[in-house]
């Protein structure tokens, strides 16, 4: 058994270091076959020694049984999205805002990396152990991908510093990109084509379809990879550059793009830029541009954040790639809140990889100031490489054989009255009971992002309004089994399901509710700070616009909008049959203004054992406290628990109050 022991740990041991030179250093040591000689020499050893079996040894990879559905989880510190450039010009002009900012005439140094298209992720560490994988999300809130993420040989399940300039931080979360290459994406769509499953667009979206499988013996058969640029919660010695942030995810094995350079200015990033035009062809993953940081940490934070994007970075972007196709015809599509979209037919024409057949006229002002009719050639692209839009005619040359085209003046499905908005370009069905408008709610209401019912998809739901089975969004709460059966391809089995899902969308909470009920500019992110705030869905209809101000983001389009909805007779008869099926109008967490921590600010560092930090913060804002992510001399208290680092030290230079997890939990209410 010593002997067995000795052997399995010096086979993991191996078997990481493997995966190091293969995904780190990008200099593989050993060939495939080798390598799956020594993973099932391991899976052997612990086959026969089961007590030997560690949760983070490469053969725990894969767990067991697929998850019934996604936790969601809070980013500590949030995951901002980032301004993007165009030209050399824009990249200029970041420079010189930067230096202005700064007060500067001096040159400023930077980082430029390769923005990989994928899936924006984060991994959390704790003492060196992968604990959590979660995807962005909105920014504020992720999905916990945890099992899938532990099947990405690329990230390791256990650092281990390989440096002696860095150590293994107590608690770490490193922020990347996973994805797919291009070779891999061939492989999954032959397969596909050959079960006639429908083929995916680009890697981007295949990467984001295979994390969100709940199953991670299927995400495991797609050998997704990932690169990781930053680090979030941190917990170890101070950094004081962006290339540090590098060398520190390097050292402790994460896989670091190895195209990233340092320039002395912006003139090597604009060289940097031109030199990366044609070669991003070449790379087996795709990308969508650069991402340009400033260098210095001190610098970054002194430039800080925008309400939207930190002011230290910048995205440059390649043009998109455009070809040239026939619009056969301009069909109008009727969206969720009834605006009317142009969309051209086009002759089919191959575009960034895959064959375009329809794209995008935005509106009808659009079709007017491009002067776009049908029979013309057009140059069409695809918007961030996924969505493809007409962008320019080619040619005007026409002799007589088409006319401008003219707005419909009747909604195409319904036949109602059209109606412009008054302060947007936007044509809109004016019936609220138009079947296109309420089968596109309901795919709205239904959709993971709101009451998340699995099986409510597009057939049920245009089976469903076609019968008049379902006339708004509180119609799903009364449907039986009975009726469900009787559709289309729906059997006994699936009708029990898609009873049991929408049975369980009932429990989601005020949050889920108010982002399904497509209020206008009401999206899942202020959707969940309302509900916070007002805590049940009758407080938030009976507030006024004075009461909507002290929600964060709310000005006074959006407040007119939250009024105007909840004043519609038809709405409240909705909300009201929604109450009487038993769906939660309550928030799952609500800001109690007057708790028992209002005006106290908290910070959490260390491990804490009776909850995980998130709960633990959630605590605090329910309370009306604040939970922050980084002591200051506005921080009150500091909840530190065993490994706590830096946010301790630093509390204790400031003379801001530590206590225990015992101690916060008493001060909660919790014991």
């Amino acid at each position: 058994m010593a002997g067995a022991k000795e052997r399995a740990e010096a086979l993991r041991r191996e078997i990481e270091r493997h995966n190091y030179l293969y995904y780190v250093k990008n200099e593989p040591a050993i060939s495939d076959e080798d390598y799956d000689k020594l993973y099932a020499e391991l899976v052997r050893l612990e086959k026969e020694h089961p007590k030997l079996v560690k949760p983070d040894s490469p053969t725990q990879r894969v767990g067991g049984e697929p998850l019934g559905e996604f936790k969601t989880v809070r980013h500590e510190v949030p995951m901002l999205s980032i301004d993007n450039t165009y030209s050399g010009e824009e990249l200029r002009e970041f420079d010189a805002r930067t230096k202005r900012f700064l007060g500067t005439t001096q040159a400023v140094e930077y980082v430029v990396e390769l923005k990989i298209d994928g899936v924006a992720s984060a991994v959390i560490y704790e003492n060196g152990r992968l604990s959590l994988g979660a995807t962005r999300g909105d920014g504020v809130t992720g999905d916990d991908v945890t099992a899938n993420i532990r099947t990405i040989r690329a990230v390791p399940l256990r650092l281990e510093s390989r440096s002696r300039k860095y150590k293994v931080p107590a608690s770490f979360e490193a922020r990347g990109e996973i994805y797919m290459t291009k070779k891999e994406l061939q492989r999954l769509n032959a397969q596909r084509e050959k079960e006639g499953e429908p083929l995916f667009a680009n890697p981007r979206n295949a990467t984001a379809g295979t994390l969100k499988l709940l199953d991670p013996r299927e995400c495991a058969k797609r050998k997704l990879s990932a690169f990781f640029y930053a680090i979030g919660a941190y917990e170890g010695q101070e950094l004081d550059y962006h290339h540090e942030v590098l060398e520190l995810l390097t050292a402790l094995g994460l896989p670091v793009n190895e195209y990233a350079k340092r320039y002395p200015s912006m003139d090597g990033v604009l060289e940097f830029v031109a030199e990366w035009s044609e070669k991003r062809h070449k790379l087996d993953y795709q990308i969508d541009g650069l991402v340009v940081k400033v260098d210095s940490l001190e610098l970054q934070r002194r430039l800080g954040y925008t309400a939207k994007a930190p002011r230290f970075m910048i995205a440059y972007k390649y043009p998109a790639q455009q070809a040239a196709s026939t619009i056969k015809n301009i069909a109008v599509q009727v969206g969720k809140t009834g605006i009317l979209t142009p969309v051209a037919d086009l002759e089919p024409v191959l575009l960034a990889g895959t064959t375009v057949k329809r794209a995008s006229l935005h509106n009808f002002d659009e079709i007017e100031r491009k002067d776009i009719r049908v029979g013309d050639e057009v140059l069409v692209e695809k918007a961030g490489e996924i969505i493809p839009q007409v962008v320019a005619v080619v040619s005007k040359d026409r002799k007589g054989r088409s006319k401008p085209y003219q707005p419909p003046k009747a909604c195409p499905v319904c036949g109602g009255p059209v109606v412009k908005d008054a302060e947007e370009v936007y044509l809109r069905c004016g019936n609220l009971a138009c079947p296109a408008q309420l089968k596109e709610r309901l795919r709205y209401f239904a959709s993971r992002d709101a009451m998340d019912i699995e099986g409510f998809g597009p057939a049920v739901i245009d089976q469903l309004v076609d019968r008049k089975l379902v006339e708004d969004p509180a119609d799903i709460y009364s449907l039986t089994e009975k009726q469900l059966e009787e559709l289309e391809r729906m059997g006994k089995k699936s009708a029990a399901n898609l009873v049991k899902a929408i049975e369980a969308s009932k429990s989601r909470g005020l949050e889920r509710l108010l982002a399904a009920l497509a209020i206008r500019h009401v999206g899942p992110t202020l959707a969940s700070g309302l509900a916070r705030h007002f805590g049940t869905l009758d407080e938030l209809a009976g507030a006024t616009q004075d009461d909507l101000y002290g929600v964060g983001d709310v000005g006074e389009t959006i407040a007119a909008s939250i009024l105007s909805f909840f004043s519609s007779s038809r709405n409240r008869k909705v909300i009201e049959k929604l109450k009487k099926a038993g769906v939660s109008t309550s928030a799952l967490t609500k800001s109690a203004a007057g708790g028992a921590l209002e005006g106290k600010t908290f910070v959490f560092t260390g491990t804490l054992e009776s909850m995980d930090r998130g709960a633990a913060e959630e605590i605090v804002r329910s309370l009306g406290g604040k939970a922050s992510s980084s002591v200051s001399a506005n921080t009150d208290f500091v909840v530190a628990g065993p490994a706590a680092g830096s946010k301790l030290d630093k509390a204790r230079s400031l003379g801001v109050a530590v206590i225990d997890e015992k101690s916060f939990l008493k001060m909660v209410g919790r014991k």
